[in-house]
């Protein structure tokens, strides 16, 4: 009967908006929630006989939950290192379990702090995956992700590779007169001025060993004949070197020459280490066995030829404007954080910073079929299509934004405004049944 059918459609109203005010609730709870997809509610009709035309059953309707996955959350700054949001297309692939054994699940809540294991986690408690790095800083295997782990690293040291020296040398200084060999300039420091020359300007730089320990190199210059011609002369203490690769300490000897201008014109320097090292070669150094230290290898920098980026020779005194060089002593794991590339990088009190892992952006060819899961996470379905690890910003991947978060896609406006709908066709649909109720009653009236 069709007042019978009219209650029952009453009741399909009801429960569908009761849902519906389910979803807001759901929405407007998780409202602070980061990288939370808000939901969204549709209804649609059931029809009982949709073939006959002389007579209706009354069928209702029923509701279904979509999820806004797709759709943006405000990116928020944070005062953390180890925050990220995407910004575009994937998510971040996540684990509850470091060990490996449960399956990988995926979220846009991109606040991580360290554990005391120093796994990133999640404030709901999944460990963030990632590609581990080599000592080149490339990926050990792409095919293969790991939780993140930001305190699993030893104290490091950088042996110093590269220097350079940028200097004015005085365009007055007095030309010296004679010929000079190789070394006497080191010889000079090295016996405390009983022989050799002693150079008219010198500068002790730093560096360092492949075990940290700063080192200090002496660059040394000299004036003479020639058009604007300096000896330099590059030495070591010589307690700190092999005395048969480094004769008084000596690391390597030539000559700088300048244009009318000033400029840079030439720089000839022959290492004395290796014994096949030629002019132009980088610096070798043949630290003494005892140390333990590998031997070092420096490539000097005085310039661009023609330019005034490093050795100069203009009137005023010798004097040096920078030294830039690269190595650092023994440090220990300070802090860590995720740069805009995606990378999760580690500083170290020395200064270092070295990247240990990246993190791969998972995209899906219908990102709108994944499943929500608890915790702000969702899993693989048959529609979503399987997970692609990308690099931030390639292949429709999203860039990464750090120190910031996603803010949940849900405009409490919006959903107040839905709350007031939904009430009003919820009290509607009681209406529905209270009305067919009056009917129902004066019907059994009849019979009286």
């Amino acid at each position: 009967m069709s007042l019978f059918g009219s209650l029952f459609t009453g009741v399909s109203g009801l429960s569908a908006q009761s849902r519906a005010m389910s979803v807001i609730s759901d929405n407007v709870a998780n409202v602070s929630t980061v990288g939370y997809k808000g939901g969204v509610s549709n209804f649609a009709s059931l029809v009982v006989s949709p073939n006959q035309q002389r007579s209706f059953s009354p069928g209702g309707v029923q509701q279904s939950t979509q999820f806004l996955i797709n759709k943006q959350g405000l990116v928020q700054a944070t005062s953390s290192g180890t925050d990220a949001a995407i910004v575009g297309n994937g998510f971040f692939a996540v684990t509850s379990q470091p060990g490996g054994a449960a399956p990988p699940v995926y979220t846009r809540a991109g606040s991580f702090i360290p554990d005391a294991d120093g796994f990133l986690r999640s404030a709901n408690g999944f460990y963030l995956l990632g590609w581990k790095l080599d000592t080149n800083e490339q990926p050990l295997d792409v095919n293969v992700t790991q939780p993140v782990n930001v305190r699993d690293l030893n104290a490091t040291t950088v042996a110093t590779s590269t220097l350079k020296l940028g200097a004015n040398l005085d365009s007055s200084q007095v030309v010296h007169a004679g010929a000079y060999a190789s070394g006497d300039m080191a010889e000079y420091e090295a016996t405390d001025g009983a022989s050799g020359v002693a150079p008219d300007f010198k500068r002790q730089v730093q560096v360092f060993d492949s075990l940290g320990n700063a080192r200090s190199i002496t660059v040394s210059f000299l004036r003479t004949p020639g058009a604007a011609t300096w000896s330099v002369e590059l030495y070591a203490d010589a307690a700190d070197v092999e005395s048969g690769s480094h004769t008084n300490g000596l690391l390597g000897s030539g000559t700088v020459s300048f244009n009318g201008n000033g400029s840079l014109a030439a720089a000839s320097i022959t290492p004395t280490f290796p014994a096949t090292a030629t002019v132009g070669d980088p610096i070798g150094i043949d630290w003494l066995d005892t140390s333990g230290s590998s031997n070092s290898s420096i490539v000097f920098d005085w310039g661009a030829i023609g330019g005034t980026d490093g050795l100069t020779q203009f009137s005023g005194e010798s004097a040096v404007s920078f030294v830039n060089k690269d190595g650092a002593g023994f440090g220990e794991f300070t802090s860590a954080q995720i740069d805009d590339s995606a990378y999760v990088e580690a500083s170290f009190s020395n200064g270092e910073v070295r990247r240990i892992f990246q993190i791969p952006i998972v995209t899906f060819a219908n990102a709108a079929a994944l499943q929500p899961r608890s915790g702000n996470v969702f899993a693989v379905t048959r529609d979503s299509g399987d997970p692609n690890l990308q690099i931030a910003g390639n292949g429709g991947a999203g860039q990464i934004s750090p120190s910031a978060v996603e803010a949940a896609n849900v405009d409490l406006a919006d959903e107040f405004t839905k709350m007031i709908v939904t009430q009003r066709a919820y009290s509607a649909n009681a209406k529905v049944i209270t009305t067919s109720d009056e009917m129902l009653d004066e019907l059994m009236r009849v019979k009286r």
